[in-house]
């Protein structure tokens, strides 16, 4: 039975290979692909933490370099919508790269109790804004002493 040759090609001398460089493209586009996930039909999906507490519900939403003109907060029901847009910033130089997202954006939840809707407060801080839903009373835990 024949064995086959192995054979030893020799290749032309290239650059030196790189695995920091390799990753870094890896990373890149590791992240545009997870990114695009994030993008809603309206554009894009900020980052947000959702607490609740005995009495409400508190949405904290991401998002730094937006005015809060641009903002709109709407609860129907247990629906809340936040709905608004980080607008492009006037450069004078080129812009050599980008990782800030910009235009439209949307984020909408139900929450997962019934809420009053009359004391539902909303104000940006740091970049971040709080929404703060009340629960109805009768939703609120209350606490009963044994005796």
């Amino acid at each position: 039975m024949a064995v086959p040759a192995l054979r030893h090609e020799t290749k032309p001398e290239m650059n030196e290979w790189e695995p920091v460089d390799e990753i870094d493209h890896l990373t890149r586009h590791l992240r545009s692909l997870w990114e695009g996930s994030a993008i809603s039909r309206s554009g894009f999906i900020p980052l947000a933490d959702i607490e609740e507490t005995d009495d409400a519900y508190i949405v904290e939403l991401d998002l730094p370099g937006v005015r809060r003109d641009d903002v709109s907060v709407e609860l129907s029901g247990r629906r809340l919508e936040i709905r608004g847009e980080r607008k492009e910033k006037e450069r004078s130089g080129v812009l050599r790269a980008r990782t800030r997202r910009v235009g439209q954006f949307s984020y909408e939840i139900v929450l997962p109790g019934e809420v009053d809707p009359e004391k539902v407060d909303a104000h940006m801080e740091d970049g971040t804004l709080v929404v703060r839903v009340p629960k109805v009373s009768a939703e609120r835990p209350r606490r009963i002493s044994v005796t």
